[in-house]
């Protein structure tokens, strides 16, 4: 069932715009489907604050419960905000203080940019700790994405990431464990994602703190994994989210420092991402704008769109299979008459059953 316009955020519209449906709040109203409430704490930089908040709102759309999905975008303090996006996360989002009073069924925390070797470090840390140990408590699962997912590991197991000696950037092949788990119902056993990282929880932390990883990759390392209870906590190191063109975005912010001069070398290709085609493409347009710059002439324009049509995309669909089956567990474990989920009838340390 579709997502549910509750607020006037420009992303619903943008996902029309893109074929996906979105109920109006009135049409929802007329309809005797049950809600499920999902929190989206968006701690992404303000140049990926909206693309983020779109990339998981249509993972969340595209999931096929007979649910109505009502999203509610907050961030938390520590994290800086300027211009557009200030007014944005002003007019939009909601507070923490609201989502606490509210409760929720539901909560994704997305990464964000890391600016200090220690987390703790961090303007955001504490507000974060804070949102995730009240989630902890009193939602049903909560969907860690990236960094949320190395805070929540040091937070509460006391693993620490480490630095890769480079960026981790591409789309890598993964395989599933062999865990048998709803999460993984339909997905293949082996499938591609994702990952764009600075560092790395590598599997034996996962496996250290008691947690099930249930598909790595050995390429990228761990790409999902579970907590001890199977279901509560869900961690992501890779991006099921990211638009076919969100690594070539990427890409081309570290073309653009590379042609002001804030880095001496042309970026490396993200691996297993650009075609040969494309390849070709870039190899060129490197030589021309090394050129430009050897004669002091305005760099020239990356050719986009010679190169849109040459990208693939090979990962949305297992993202949408995997966030449709996690939200599935959320509509059997929620009760329909309250957002704080397990009470009377769920064991927490077993929710799913799976021990029994």
């Amino acid at each position: 069932m579709p997502l549910v316009a509750n607020t006037s955020l420009p992303s619903f519209q943008r996902l029309r715009d893109n074929g996906q449906e979105v109920l109006t709040r009135e049409r929802a109203r007329s309809q005797d489907i049950r809600e499920l409430h999902v929190g989206l704490l968006n701690l992404m930089p303000d140049a990926a604050l909206e693309a983020t908040e779109r990339q998981f709102l249509r993972l969340v759309g595209s999931c096929n419960r007979i649910a109505q999905f009502y999203v509610h975008p907050f961030t938390c303090d520590g994290v800086p905000r300027e211009g557009l996006a200030a007014e944005h996360v002003a007019k939009y989002y909601v507070t923490f203080d609201r989502i606490r009073e509210e409760g929720l069924d539901a909560l994704i925390i997305t990464g964000a940019n890391p600016i200090e070797a220690d987390l703790t470090a961090e303007p955001f840390w504490r507000p974060l700790v804070e949102v995730m140990t009240w989630a902890r408590e009193v939602v049903c699962s909560t969907l860690y994405s990236c960094l949320a997912t190395h805070a929540a590991l040091q937070a509460y197991h006391g693993k620490y990431r480490e630095k890769l000696p480079s960026k981790r950037w591409g789309v890598y092949e993964h395989r599933v464990t062999g865990v048998q788990h709803p999460l993984l119902l339909d997905v293949n056993t082996r499938f591609d994602g994702p990952h764009s990282h600075v560092y790395d929880m590598p599997r034996h932390a996962f496996e250290e703190a008691g947690l099930t990883v249930l598909a790595d990759s050995t390429e990228a390392g761990v790409y999902l994994a579970v907590s001890e209870d199977q279901f509560r906590s869900v961690y992501f190191q890779g991006h099921p989210e990211y638009d076919i063109n969100s690594l070539f975005k990427e890409f081309k912010r570290e073309v653009g420092r590379f042609a002001s001069g804030q880095h001496r070398d042309y970026p490396p290709f993200p691996e297993h991402y650009f075609s040969a085609e494309a390849q070709a493409v870039l190899r060129a347009y490197e030589q021309q704008l090394k050129d430009a710059r050897a004669s002091s002439r305005p760099p020239p324009q990356l050719p986009e769109t010679e190169l849109e049509p040459l990208l693939d995309n090979t990962w949305t669909d297992t993202g949408k299979a995997l966030v449709n089956n996690w939200l599935g567990l959320v509509y059997q474990l929620t009760h329909t008459d309250r957002r704080i989920p397990f009470m009377d009838h769920i064991d927490p340390a077993d929710p799913l059953g799976l021990r029994k």
